[in-house]
């Protein structure tokens, strides 16, 4: 495989039909309270554990979840691992999202990045997550799928937001001959790009 920006590498991984069977959108829960507590829940974990939270979080809401003792959240969620810390910061993220949007519909349209990044428990990879497939931005998620494979074809970057950068330049350079495949919906082309990069690095050997 080779390339020479990022537009160059989502051609080449197009090709190899990577999510066939995968929602549209790729993240489950795509548009939905869900994919917020996924984003908390997913770091430093696998996700087959998050799953194994989500579906005892299944039916509840972020008026639910900000409402719960964070005890009782810590023992539904203690598969991902960090469950006592995960349970008070998705519960202080809930109660915020209350205070400063009123509901989730109003955060989904109103969130900025710089909101997300000053909450507690959120970084750069957490924020863009939410911003990407809960508030359907047109936002790139990159994260250590993304940084493994692009350095092994010779291209590293001093931060996160770098290389997110330029994951995003060689798309939108060239989104005339992309809008086509992804419905003009750049939030589509991005979520359908990260996704993927990690379903192509799944299987790659380290």
């Amino acid at each position: 495989m080779e390339f020479s920006n990022s537009y160059e590498l989502l051609i080449e991984l197009k090709k190899k039909n990577l999510l066939k069977n995968s929602s549209k959108f790729w993240w489950p829960g795509f548009g939905t309270f869900e994919v917020v507590i996924g984003a908390i829940l997913t770091q430093n974990t696998k996700w087959e554990n998050v799953e194994k939270a989500l579906n005892n979080l299944k039916g509840m809401g972020l008026e639910d979840i900000a409402c719960m003792d964070w005890g009782y959240l810590a023992e539904l969620i203690k598969s991902v691992g960090f469950y006592n810390q995960k349970s008070k910061r998705l519960i202080l993220l809930s109660k915020n999202i209350l205070r400063d949007f009123g509901d989730f519909e109003t955060f989904q349209s109103e969130v900025d990045r710089e909101w997300l990044l000053n909450q507690k428990g959120v970084g750069f990879e957490s924020a863009d997550a939410i911003l990407c497939y809960a508030c359907k931005k047109e936002v790139m998620v990159v994260d250590a799928y993304t940084k493994r494979l692009i350095k092994k074809y010779g291209y590293e970057f001093e931060n996160y937001d770098e290389m997110k950068e330029w994951c995003e330049r060689g798309v939108e350079e060239n989104w005339d001959k992309l809008s086509y495949l992804y419905e003009d919906n750049l939030n589509l082309c991005y979520a359908r790009f990260h996704g993927k990069i990690v379903e192509f690095m799944k299987n790659v050997k380290k």
